[in-house]
């Protein structure tokens, strides 16, 4: 699949088949995220996989907030836990200086290739961040001194539901130059 048919199949997945994703599919895409550009190659992300169903029963039974529960999540055959090593000199004093999170943007950009390595090999994806941090730490023994920022549902789409996603134009997002010059 080439590049662009990639970022167009991407789409965020909440049903997902029972059907385990196998462990070959789950390192490639771990390796995506590990060959990920990071501040000053500080490669802080720290991810664990979760494909133990009781466990991920426990996560959506425990971890998710209410209002907007994600139950859905109980279906993904993989869940990826998306963290953060704080305590890496890089992160704490560029942070300090700039007011800029770069561990934040680190794991998102290392989490998105993970979603278009996923979509590449005919897997779905969703990123969730609407959960209970210290409940999932508890659950699954992450140390305090470690961020989790985002889970990333990855499972087998169960409905292709084929509708184009609506974005806006080019126009709306992009500047040329200044801020409100026409791109």
């Amino acid at each position: 699949m080439k590049f662009d048919q990639i970022l167009h199949n991407r789409k965020s997945t909440r049903s997902f088949h029972s059907r385990p994703v196998n462990e070959k599919d789950i390192t490639a895409i771990i390796e995506a995220a590990r060959l990920a550009p990071s501040a000053c190659n500080s490669q802080t992300w720290r991810f664990v996989t979760v494909t133990r169903r009781e466990v991920i029963r426990n996560i959506c039974q425990e971890a998710m907030r209410p209002i907007v529960p994600n139950k859905w999540l109980e279906q993904a055959p993989l869940v990826i836990v998306g963290c953060s090593q704080l305590d890496v000199i890089a992160n704490r004093i560029g942070g300090r200086i700039t007011g800029i999170e770069y561990y934040q943007i680190d794991l998102g950009i290392a989490m998105e290739h993970m979603v278009l390595k996923a979509t590449e090999l005919g897997l779905g994806t969703c990123w969730i961040g609407w959960f209970d941090e210290n409940r999932l730490k508890e659950i699954l023994g992450i140390p305090k001194r470690i961020k989790v920022s985002a889970l990333l549902a990855v499972g087998y789409p169960k409905n292709d539901s084929s509708r184009k996603r609506k974005r806006k134009p080019i126009e709306k997002i992009v500047f040329s130059e200044k801020w409100g010059q026409p791109f």
